[in-house]
């Protein structure tokens, strides 16, 4: 029974990951983009929002995870990441696993995960692309994100493995340092390849 090449995209903070993910969306490749699951499944009415508030007290209302309160209650604190982790990162694996099914037939699908090296994803993939920019540029990318400092990027950058690492584990590099149409090249360049092989 055939299945489709299964592409991971990884990158770390501001590096223009969900762009590129977009791009793959626009050329009819599925996305499954974990970020986005995990933000369904704590909003409003989300199967994972009365499991944490039972393990987090106070971490929700009426819109669901309040995910700034949560993230200041697990952020800095390594058993409430771990707890919290313990609750939605199965989920999320099912979900992964429900795409997958829905998308059996497709010659090629690609799975955004932020932290597929961090966390040990790279085994469930057969391909991985990292989507990787000049460090000056994620820095100014990420500083005009609302609520970033560069102490926080700091910490978020010593959570994620070095770019370089990064980029040295991977089957292919998608830069973002240059323009939009750039990088559509390659994603389209990639797309061509990865779907007729």
């Amino acid at each position: 029974m055939s299945r489709p090449l299964v592409l991971g995209l990884t990158g770390s903070i501001a590096m223009g990951k969900s762009t590129v993910a977009a791009m793959f969306e626009r050329r009819g490749v599925p996305v499954f983009d974990a970020d986005r699951e995990v933000r369904r499944m704590q909003g409003p009415g989300g199967p994972l929002v009365e499991q944490i508030e039972h393990a987090f007290p106070g971490t929700t209302g009426p819109g669901g995870v309040d995910r700034a309160t949560l993230g200041a209650r697990v952020f800095g604190d390594p058993a409430a990441l771990a707890r919290l982790e313990a609750i939605v990162h199965p989920a999320v694996r099912a979900a992964r696993r429900d795409f997958l099914a829905a998308h059996a037939d497709a010659p090629l699908v690609v799975l955004d995960i932020p932290l597929l090296f961090e966390k040990g994803g790279a085994d469930e993939v057969d391909r991985i692309a990292v989507v990787s920019a000049p460090a000056p540029i994620q820095r100014e990318r990420a500083l005009a994100r609302p609520g970033m400092t560069a102490q926080r990027l700091a910490e978020v950058l010593a959570l994620q493995m070095p770019d370089a690492e990064k980029r040295a584990r991977a089957d292919y590099v998608i830069g973002t340092g240059g323009t939009l149409a750039e990088t559509e090249a390659e994603v389209a360049a990639l797309v061509e390849k990865l779907a007729s092989a």
